[in-house]
């Protein structure tokens, strides 16, 4: 009974990390304590980013084809729309994938799964940690199956994709501070009529409680998602949808038909002290839990495992020495913080009562934020942060060098040029050379030592509209990226990146 990582959760984030070691060669073992997968969810949007890193695993074409595209996000005040984001138009020269994609977790849960048994790993469901040990030289963890009965699990490392309540990071002593939101939020899926059923995402700024109209795949279905702060918010485990229908019946005119499920549930933000301890490592909502504002959640939790993921890779095939895991806290924990404290800014904004906040959400803030829109800059601004493609690791120990705007640590810019386009390359899962123009000799004699793929694009305007530069050498990442950004072009500087780390490729595994 042993694997290299026991994976300790099989939410999204979870099963993408089975996913990517399988696909890298590494031996998983990934269990959960629920019988059966889940059937409801509240997690919705997978952003631009997350599309882009799903290439590496041939899943992006089937979560657009499943899910449903949203090209706009409207805002709604005293029963009127109020201002209107286009997502489609903002990001188009951005990434492949200008939208947000609406795929409700329990599909997206059962599609990974599919992709992971295709591979020969199934979830073991019913099965429980009890507990873990941690030697230093391997994981010895003692579960129960399904049957009731105990057994001990060896493991090189463990995963705790466990959820808010982890045992893995309870286990580990990794205190958990934050908060909770007073607020009681519940969700609905309905089948409804109205203008807010029109395929676009609509919130409610309104002077009572938040609400928000997601689209579903199938027309005239929609999710709700609000919140209720008065003293509903005290009997939260026996509300039902008539005690909080009528704020999206009368403020957004929604004509609900049919309700096919609801539920009511708190919401935490906090963010653990640590992400790693020994041969321990906590991702998704075990790691960090925050405001479901602007549908960061899972696709934060898919993050951290894609991160993680080619490390583990790297170190278990022997292409990295054990240090390079001390880089997942570094890269993950502040880019969490960060993001904990702005969804809770923004979601203290759409709630916060009083009359000062009233005024400001019903008054000021339909002035302001059409003029905003109005800007390219804040545009851009609003779906490179909401996408995650502004989030990087320029301050990570695995960063290096700089040329123009582009950093070591930054999102490779995505640039098509006639019929090349320049992420076509970045499906391979390993470390890869770009050079836009011509790369020299000694370049691609050291790529050949080392072991890496090089890509050479002829140089074309569209490179420099993207913020790439000519000639440059940018060394990307297994996660795709930008490891080191090298603006005189010489083999010198790339062969000492990896001799001075001790990696190499995988494929020199």
């Amino acid at each position: 009974m042993r694997s290299d990582v026991l994976i300790v959760g099989a939410g999204p984030t979870g099963l993408v990390l089975a996913l990517w070691l399988t696909k890298l060669g590494i031996k998983v073992r990934i269990i959960d304590k629920a019988a059966e997968a889940g059937t409801s969810s509240r997690a919705l949007a997978v952003q631009a980013r997350t599309l882009e890193l799903y290439r590496q695993l041939d899943l992006t074409d089937a979560v657009i084809e499943s899910g449903h595209r949203v090209q706009a996000a409207n805002l709604w005040v005293k029963g009127g729309k109020a201002a209107q984001l286009r997502l489609a138009t903002i990001g188009t020269d951005l990434t492949p994938y200008p939208f947000v994609h609406v795929f409700p977790q329990d599909q997206h849960e059962r599609l990974l799964a599919q992709r992971l048994e295709a591979l020969g790993v199934k979830v073991e469901r019913a099965t429980e940690l009890l507990g873990f040990s941690d030697d230093g030289t391997r994981v010895l963890a003692r579960l129960r199956g399904a049957d009731g009965q105990e057994q001990d699990c060896e493991a090189s490392y463990i995963a705790g994709c466990d959820g808010a309540r982890s045992l893995v990071r309870e286990t580990i002593g990794a205190e958990f501070p934050g908060g909770t939101y007073r607020q009681v939020f519940y969700v609905a899926d309905v089948e409804a009529s109205g203008p807010a059923l029109d395929g676009q995402l609509h919130i409610d700024l309104d002077e009572a409680d938040f609400l928000a109209v997601f689209p579903l795949a199938n027309q005239g279905s929609a999710r709700l998602i609000g919140t209720v702060r008065d003293e509903r918010a005290d009997r939260a485990e026996t509300l039902r949808f008539e005690d909080v229908s009528d704020r999206a019946m009368e403020q957004m005119k929604v004509d609900v038909a049919k309700v096919n499920w609801f539920s009511t549930y708190r919401v935490h933000h906090r963010v653990a002290k640590h992400f790693r301890k020994g041969r321990a490592f906590l991702l998704g909502d075990a790691a960090h839990i925050h405001s479901p504002a602007g549908g960061q959640g899972m696709n934060t939790g898919i993050g951290d495992a894609i991160n993680l993921a080619w490390k583990f890779a790297s170190v278990l095939h022997g292409c990295a020495p054990e240090a390079l895991l001390d880089s997942y806290e570094a890269e993950r924990i502040g880019f969490a913080r960060r993001l904990v404290h702005t969804t809770d800014r923004v979601f203290t904004f759409v709630t916060a009562e009083g009359r000062v906040a009233d005024l400001v959400r019903t008054r000021i803030a339909p002035l302001l934020l059409p003029t905003m829109a109005h800007f390219q800059a804040a545009r851009e601004y609003v779906f490179r942060t909401v996408s995650q493609i502004t989030l990087n690791y320029r301050e990570g120990p695995l960063s290096q060098g700089s040329a123009g705007h582009l950093r070591g640590g930054d999102r490779l810019p995505w640039a098509v040029a006639g019929d090349e386009d320049n992420f076509a390359s970045l499906a391979l899962m390993d470390w890869q050379v770009h050079v836009y123009g011509k790369a020299p000799q000694d370049v691609i004699d050291c790529c050949k030592s080392l072991g890496l793929s090089l890509q050479v694009f002829d140089w074309q305007p569209e490179y420099a509209e993207a913020g790439l530069l000519e000639n440059v050498v940018y060394l990307l990442r297994p996660d795709t990226y930008v490891a080191l950004v090298d603006p005189t072009g010489t083999w010198e500087t790339l062969a000492r990146y990896f001799s001075s780390r001790g990696l190499k490729p995988l494929q020199r595994a």
